[in-house]
């Protein structure tokens, strides 16, 4: 059988006016007239069929009923306010949380955070990494960046840049070519491979027509982007690079796209927040930053 509660607004009235026992200064904590502080407590007092305050030349006083009433429920009104305070002091304060993977973390965003912490010097980021998709409801995160075709459901969205991949090796792996050779030799040589992004050279080799110049080449796996990417530096072979997280080194002239032939695919890196989230400004700050730097790799 379901529980009884009483209409909850007339209680909250009768809370304010139990704990102050003046109707003036009840009506003045709520905003609102006197008259209609006294229309809510005579709605409580209909519901329970018991009179709560006993009306005097000089206030009111509570009942025995109203002060054993009062003792009750004002205990649980406290606790909601006490709630309450506590979920909007987490969404309001201290630190910005925010998830992502480490290859995003190590080779995109780390470059960029101390521009951050320059201009918005009183907001503090804390990064935390992981595969899986975010789950706000479980994950103790303010945002998250994500990869994927964008289909989650409750969250809002942000597009960063879409995954643009090609190949990627040292200067002087391609230096090791045999003189005449072309550089679809490379591709029957030793492929390195992400274990998260275990298609990504199949994707290539089969949207640019080059299948069959890698059937006998030899995969080596690591468990990261970023493993893999310093394997290509060590000149252990050629990676697929992910053309957004390698700007540093193609500044730098440490890797080289040898093919010039990037893939842009459908997925894409994103910003994801919950679908229901209270403003707060460390969030607002930190999203229009990272979509103005996120313009410059579309750029």
């Amino acid at each position: 059988m379901s529980r009884r509660y009483p209409p909850l607004n007339p209680l909250r009235v009768f809370v304010v006016v139990a704990r102050l026992e003046n109707l003036t200064a009840a009506a003045q904590e709520l905003h609102v007239s006197q008259s209609a502080v006294s229309r809510q407590i005579a709605a409580l007092e209909s519901y329970l069929g018991i009179e709560l305050l006993r009306r005097e030349r000089h206030g009111v006083t509570l009942t025995r009923a109203g002060a054993n009433y009062a003792k009750r429920v004002m205990p649980a009104f406290d606790e909601i306010a006490t709630a309450t305070e506590k979920v909007l002091r987490d969404t309001s304060h201290g630190v910005l949380r925010v998830r992502t993977y480490t290859t995003f973390t190590a080779k995109w965003l780390i470059p960029r955070l101390p521009d951050f912490h320059a201009r918005y010097p009183d907001i503090e980021v804390l990064v935390s990494n992981a595969v899986p998709d975010v789950d706000f409801d479980r994950d103790a995160v303010d945002l998250a960046i994500q990869f994927g075709d964008g289909h989650w459901p409750r969250v809002q969205l942000d597009l960063l840049f879409p995954d643009e991949i090609e190949p990627v090796c040292s200067p002087q792996y391609l230096k090791s070519l045999p003189r005449g050779a072309t550089k679809d030799v490379l591709l029957g040589k030793r492929l390195l491979v992400s274990h998260y992004r275990r298609t990504d050279w199949d994707d290539w080799l089969s949207a640019t027509g080059k299948t069959q110049a890698a059937v006998s080449a030899e995969r080596m796996s690591f468990s990261t982007s970023v493993l893999t990417w310093q394997a290509a530096l060590d000149g252990l072979g050629m990676a697929i690079g992910q053309s957004a997280m390698l700007q540093a080194e193609f500044e730098k002239g440490t890797l080289i796209r040898p093919f010039n032939q990037p893939l842009r695919r459908e997925k894409a890196h994103y910003l994801v927040r919950p679908a229901s989230q209270r403003f707060s400004r460390r969030v607002e700050v930190f999203r229009g930053w990272l979509l103005a730097e996120a313009a410059k790799v579309v750029d």
